[in-house]
């Protein structure tokens, strides 16, 4: 089949009438739409709310811990009374 013949067959393909659709269907597929939506946006909504959870864990725990903070030496013994020599 030639390119010619396959756009002849598409155009053959498009020129007809689309199939009908039963009028009940049309009632299931918005329910079923509307219920995916509703999904969908529950879905989001948890999402958001796991990740406000996790940085408003990160940052209580990064407040309290001080991760930025060098932590104080234990291999050497503190150095006092040095200053009156």
């Amino acid at each position: 089949m030639n390119r010619a013949q396959r756009e002849a067959a598409a155009r053959g393909i498009m020129a007809q009438s689309p199939p009908r659709v039963p009028p009940e269907l049309y009632a299931d597929v918005m329910r079923r739409g509307a219920r995916a939506l509703r999904r969908r946006r529950a879905a989001r909504r948890l999402l958001w709310l796991a990740l406000t959870a996790v940085a408003v864990a990160f940052a209580v725990w990064a407040l309290h811990v001080r991760p930025w903070v060098e932590p104080p030496s234990e291999t050497t013994p503190p150095v006092t009374g040095w200053e009156t020599w």
